[in-house]
């Protein structure tokens, strides 16, 4: 694979044709292994690293965090952040700062993260599942709707996997209702809908930097908004509940959090944000070559819609009608007997024991029996795409 406008090659990145076969003295072994996910790091994020750990101390204890605060908030086109050291972290800050209590409800997909869901638990509301959409994967607008009650105090929406939600009748409900909005892409950095930035559009957007995402400062995230009043509430709460206003030193106005990103994962940030056009559009060239090598196979992959640029943070196929859950763990096992690092989609969320299974929401109760996401990584090469095709088409075939 040709390195499209990268003047650093990845740190222990090797040749993949000299991967393929390797030979002992039991003849021909395959030894490619194909990852499902890593991150891509260059001399420029131990540079910057190194940095902060020299100099980051003292009155320079910021410095890489106010920069990477300030450099994302410029390329989401949004007017407020705060990094986090998780997306979780950032989305707890987002619940507390809009008032979140107990007997409150908040709407969220069922096909997620638990990581989209644990904030509202904790802060001691209900979570409101509702079905996804066949078609993007993400939240679907009429089942939000038919699910508001005096109760609800927010919509949580998550563009699953780079896919987008259909933001503008997400929107035009929110306003309807007087609900805030809150965005969860944190698998969705790079997508773009109708122009904008996914997570520029509510309330709120939360991203995440985990070491399998697009971009990665080894754990983190990040907090945006475009609502001054809630966005102020936020930075009081995750400031131990300390007001910058209140010039009292180790004096707090409230009860809050602390979920700061380090200097030194900020440096990790800045780096790969100078970085994120070559990662975002490496992962839709990686996409795009899978959807051209398996155009004629029995599957659905991710949808873009239209007006829209998704990130395509992981490939994913939704298998035959004919798979069932059995049947796709069996598929799972055989590709990772490949070396091939697979992963199965997302549970609906309301299956696990916490929780009450709601079986009206069918599409997600069905997409995940026979949905999988593909290897995707910075410098996977066509090679790898290939050797994943190949197998894929062959399991297909075996397992249908």
């Amino acid at each position: 694979m040709e390195y499209k406008n990268r003047s650093e090659k990845p740190i222990g990145m090797v040749n993949t044709n000299d991967l393929c076969h390797s030979h002992s003295e039991f003849g021909n072994t395959d030894v490619r292994k194909v990852l499902a996910a890593k991150p891509s790091i260059t001399d420029r994020e131990i540079e910057y690293v190194n940095d902060a750990i020299r100099h980051g101390w003292g009155e320079h204890c910021y410095d890489y965090l106010n920069r990477f605060e300030t450099e994302f908030i410029a390329y989401q086109n949004s007017p407020y952040g705060l990094a986090t050291s998780s997306c979780t972290g950032a989305l707890h800050i987002a619940l507390a700062s809009i008032g979140l209590k107990a007997l409150d409800e908040v709407i969220v997909p069922d096909i997620t993260w638990i990581a989209s869901i644990s904030p509202i638990v904790q802060l001691g509301a209900t979570p409101v599942f509702v079905d996804v959409e066949r078609t993007s994967w993400c939240i679907d607008p009429k089942s939000v709707e038919a699910a508001i009650t005096p109760l609800t105090k927010a919509i949580i929406v998550v563009h699953v996997y780079g896919n987008l939600v259909d933001m503008a009748e997400i929107m035009r409900i929110a306003k309807k209702h007087n609900l805030p909005v809150i965005e969860d892409a944190a698998e969705a950095l790079g997508s773009e809908y109708n122009g904008k930035k996914a997570g520029s559009i509510g309330d709120f957007g939360v991203f995440s930097f985990h070491g399998t995402k697009t971009m990665t400062t080894g754990e983190g995230g990040m907090l945006v908004s475009n609502n001054k009043a809630l966005f102020d509430q936020a930075s009081i709460i995750a400031n131990h509940g300390r007001d910058p206003a209140v010039p009292k030193l180790f004096w707090c106005e409230q009860v809050g959090l602390k979920y700061k990103m380090s200097n030194l994962q900020a440096a990790i940030g800045v780096a790969q944000l100078e970085r994120i056009d070559e990662l975002v559009d490496n992962k839709r060239w990686i996409f795009e070559h899978y959807k051209e090598y398996l155009r004629h196979a029995d599957i659905r992959m991710n949808p873009e819609r239209e007006g829209c640029k998704n990130s395509y943070w992981m490939p994913t196929i939704i298998l035959p009608a004919s798979f069932t859950l059995e049947k796709r763990d069996a598929f799972i096992q055989a590709m990772l007997s490949k070396n091939i690092q697979v992963r199965p989609f997302f549970y609906p969320v309301s299956s696990f024991p916490m929780f009450s299974p709601v079986l009206d929401n069918k599409v997600s109760l069905s997409l995940y029996q026979r949905g999988i996401n593909l290897p995707s990584y910075f410098d996977m090469d066509e090679l790898d795409i290939e050797y994943v095709v190949s197998h894929l088409k062959e399991q297909i075939s075996v397992f249908r």
